[in-house]
């Protein structure tokens, strides 16, 4: 089959690769010589029910985009951020007003996000290949062919990997954790729940983090394997009763859970980048959950790659992103890694993990310090 040419292709059509694409399109290169290869149907992606913490620096990444709109429509902002750790002194509070913001960020619901893009990035003319799956991935000297499972051929000058898991093989340099921790996810009401603030609250075991949304709060609450176990298996009574030991008496009494499911925690980042192959998002760096930053990196990674590939589309380029992202996503990955460690791989009441509860009085106690926090977890390091 004789393939098809493009200037890029794009392995991924979620949020991150929707970005990057939609970006590229609005800085002038040819919307039609972009390939967007995505495995779900647009209303698979926008039925996907995960929540998802936005910082303010991605609602303006999707303004640019024409996104924000919608996305904003259905979004809950958070105008405070609490961080402590439980039963012990220490903690910083975040707010919105301190930087003369309307939110420091936003809880919003994934599907949300990929169909307000999908609306966004429809009147461009990118050329989409969705339900697609991509198979196989041949770098040469001067282009990369990517075949589809339905046999179809796609060529290009550069790919671009934004889907998570896709090419694995490739990776270079991987640096792979097992936190040993499971996340448990779920939907939970309070009856003193505080409008618009949003907790991070240290456990022995690890971070516990209510985002408010809608009338209560999406919950991520890590812990070790048997803790997480034993937590599924309760009941809704005994659940939310363990919630309210965990986590304290902030916003009342815990009087409602939704459905719970967990998942394995872990870091995985980051592969080297090849001559003519380049990862972003959740391909380049997967993190653990602690301030939520995954997919607020990735949306960076796509805004610094569109401005360099609008200019040049070389593996020189490619090399020039990863130098401009390289200090933004060493930092992230190591304060997540960092953060989790503490608690996976420490005993309870460790002097480690009494030190973490320390630093947070002194971040509040020192504006600068927190004003740093603040600028990373809303923008990044710039």
């Amino acid at each position: 089959m004789t393939p098809d040419d493009f200037d890029l292709i794009i392995c991924g059509g979620g949020p991150v690769g929707q970005s990057v694409a939609g970006l590229l399109a609005r800085r002038g290169r040819d919307a039609a010589r972009i390939a967007l290869i995505d495995m779900k149907a647009p209303e698979q992606a926008a039925a996907d029910p995960r929540t998802i913490a936005l910082s303010y620096g991605s609602r303006q990444i999707l303004e640019e985009l024409g996104a924000w709109d919608a996305v904003g429509k259905s979004a809950t902002a958070i105008e405070q951020i609490h961080v402590s750790r439980r039963g012990h002194f220490g903690r910083t509070l975040l707010d919105r007003k301190d930087y003369d913001l309307p939110a420091l960020g936003y809880v919003a619901r994934y599907g949300d996000v990929n169909q307000a893009l999908a609306a966004a990035t429809a009147p461009l003319g990118l050329s989409l290949f969705r339900p697609a799956e991509a198979e196989t991935l041949a770098e040469e000297d001067d282009h990369v062919t990517v075949s589809l499972k339905d046999g179809r051929v796609l060529r290009a000058t550069l790919a671009i990997q934004a889907e998570g898991g896709v090419f694995g093989e490739q990776r270079q340099k991987s640096v792979q954790r097992d936190y040993d921790q499971l996340g448990l996810i779920a939907h939970v009401r309070a009856d003193q729940a505080i409008p618009h603030r949003a907790f991070e609250r240290f456990t022995d075991e690890g971070p516990l983090a209510l985002l408010p949304q809608d009338d209560g709060y999406a919950l991520v609450w890590c812990v070790r394997p048997a803790t997480g176990e034993g937590l599924l298996a309760l009941d809704d009574a005994a659940f939310l009763a363990a919630l309210n030991r965990a986590f304290g008496d902030r916003v009342g009494r815990f009087t409602r859970v939704g459905q719970r499911h967990a998942f394995a925690l872990g870091l995985n980042a980051k592969p080297g980048q090849t001559r003519r192959v380049v990862a972003i998002g959740n391909a380049a760096q997967t993190l653990h959950p602690v301030a939520g930053q995954g997919l607020n990196l990735g949306l960076r990674d796509a805004r610094v790659l569109a401005d360099v590939l609008a200019r040049d589309l070389s593996p020189q380029a490619l090399q020039a992103f990863d130098r401009q992202r390289d200090q933004d996503r060493g930092l992230t990955i190591r304060l997540t890694d960092l953060m989790a460690r503490v608690f996976a791989g420490s005993s309870q009441g460790s002097p480690l993990q009494a030190a973490l509860g320390l630093s947070l009085g002194a971040i509040d106690l020192l504006p600068p310090a927190r004003d740093l926090l603040a600028e990373q977890m809303m923008f990044g390091r710039r």
